[in-house]
């Protein structure tokens, strides 16, 4: 009998029942009550007189009036800039212990963002309630005594004047709490190491020597680990290896195009849990198995404020407009794409974090990522999401019995107008004159605004095949393997020239 495992589920079930249920909407209020308290007195508060908001009859509504929206860009000029000056109290009491290094999806220039102390512990909370929520999904007690190998960037953090940089993961992985370090692989050691490929190198050696129950990090860089995993000890799959592994946590992407080829590696079902993990702070998690959709965070150093994405409320250059409406959650409806915009125990005030979501469950807080502000597609009237492009590819894998773990796509004007040109990663050999067929028609059945925008200027899609390792040079060329940083599904007219010359040198 697995008396610990047996303990430790025990446990976790009286704390979720402990716990109970939350109003979502109590629990912002409260939220944001909290930060404006403490940050009253930093320069940021005093400027915007966070004292007068809170004084207000209703506290939300004054502070959208009183307190313009940020993206990073305005926010850092204005204010985090002077942290790296050595002030204090800028937009947060005290100063920054950490910097997350972030170029998210945008570029080689790392974004660096504040991580304070109470974010750290916010991460650890909202953490500690990932795991109370293993309760609904019915794991046996054995799972609670296996290791949990978190594949992240480095945690071996850079020293900068008074405080670390690196990327959040690796933040959050070098603060585990104690209790927890027993159960963490790759360990310490390996963790610290920066190259990736060294790092997969040493957890190739170790794989043998330890009891894997779980695994987390993003799709496309465990994919990889695993293949060599699988490569190097001559295995079938990964579970000839780790019999005991029940448990992915994804994060960083959508799980969905990476699912055929992902499980593909697996020796039986395991379950996905998705979460949602910011260099901004710990955002949301898969709470319970009867959906994918994941909850907010919602009690837990987080003001969320979301703004409908209509074309007349986002900027050219993909930052909201002044007079775009602000609603608290609730105000929120099911199925509508909102603009996710933030405040926290970081500094970080009314910041468009860059990512668009939708509401499945309000009264539960439950919401799935749908895009990003700057990569919905909107060429000539399509306004295609990221999540249809997802729910497109997963149909062709369907449809055809292939995998296409990575893709990307840019609006391209050929000679005759307007395309969608998309590059498919994928290893099998397949007609591409009938995947542009299925995808087209796939698109005009799953979005209106595309099927009108095909009836006028945009005249149709163009679908490469290539091989999915050509991804992932471009990424190790590119980007920072093992991070959260991943690949572009909509590119601009740039990058997606310098996408196409580095296909055909390929």
């Amino acid at each position: 009998m697995h008396i610990l495992g047996s303990f430790i589920k025990g446990v976790i079930e009286v704390a979720d029942k402990v716990t109970g249920d939350h109003n979502p909407v109590d629990e912002q209020k409260e939220v944001l009550k909290s930060l404006l308290e403490k940050a009253s007195d930093t320069k940021f508060g005093k400027h915007y007189d966070f004292k007068d908001i809170l004084s207000a009859p209703n506290i939300h509504k004054r502070y959208a009036q009183s307190v313009p929206y940020f993206d990073y860009n305005k926010i850092n000029e204005h204010w985090w800039s002077q942290l790296h000056e050595g002030k204090l109290d800028v937009t947060w009491p005290g100063s920054s212990d950490y910097f997350a290094l972030s170029s998210g999806t945008t570029g080689k220039t790392s974004k660096r963002i504040p991580v304070t102390q109470d974010m750290i512990d916010a991460i650890r909370s909202a953490g500690i309630k990932q795991v109370l929520a293993l309760n609904n999904f019915d794991l046996p007690p054995d799972f609670f005594e296996k290791g949990i190998l978190m594949l992240g960037s480095s945690t071996d953090l850079a020293e900068k004047d008074d405080h670390l940089e690196g990327e959040i993961s690796g933040i959050s992985a070098s603060n585990i709490p104690s209790w927890f370090r027993g159960y963490y692989k790759p360990g310490k050691e390996i963790s610290e190491i920066d190259d990736w490929d060294e790092r997969v190198e040493k957890i190739v050696e170790q794989a043998p020597d330890w009891d894997i129950g779980a695994i987390s990090g993003i799709p496309s860089w465990i994919e990889l680990m695993l293949k060599e995993v699988i490569k190097q000890h001559q295995l079938e799959n990964i579970h000839e290896i780790w019999p005991n592994l029940q448990v992915y946590t994804s994060g960083g992407v959508a799980f969905g195009p990476y699912e055929k080829s992902f499980m593909a590696l697996m020796g039986k079902p395991i379950t996905v849990i998705d979460t949602y993990l910011a260099s901004e702070g710990f955002i949301a998690f898969q709470n319970r198995p009867e959906t994918d959709a994941m909850k907010l965070v919602t009690d837990n150093g987080i003001y969320f404020e979301f703004i409908p994405f209509l074309p007349e409320y986002i900027n050219e250059d993909g930052s909201l407009s002044d007079d775009a409406p602000s609603l608290s959650i609730s105000e929120v409806e099911e199925n509508e794409d909102y603009v996710l915009v933030i405040s926290t125990v970081s500094g970080a005030w009314r910041y468009m974090i860059g990512d668009t979501i939708e509401f499945t469950d309000v009264e539960r807080a439950e919401i799935k990522i749908t895009g990003r502000t700057k990569f919905f597609l909107n060429t000539v009237g399509s306004q295609l999401s990221v999540n249809k492009m997802d729910d497109a590819v997963q149909h062709l894998e369907s449809k055809f019995d292939i995998k296409i773990p990575e893709y990307t796509l840019s609006a391209k004007k050929f000679d005759d107008g307007f395309y969608h040109s998309w590059y498919l990663g994928t290893t099998s050999t397949i007609d591409e004159s009938k995947v542009v067929s299925e995808l087209d028609d796939f698109l005009k059945d799953a979005n209106k605004n595309y099927k009108v925008a095909r009836s006028k200027a945009l005249k149709g899609v163009k679908v490469n095949l290539v091989n999915p390792d050509v991804f992932n040079d471009w990424n190790d060329e590119n980007k920072k393997k093992g991070g959260q940083v991943k690949m572009e599904r909509v590119m601009g007219e740039d990058k997606f020239k310098d996408w196409e010359d580095f296909v055909n040198q390929r």
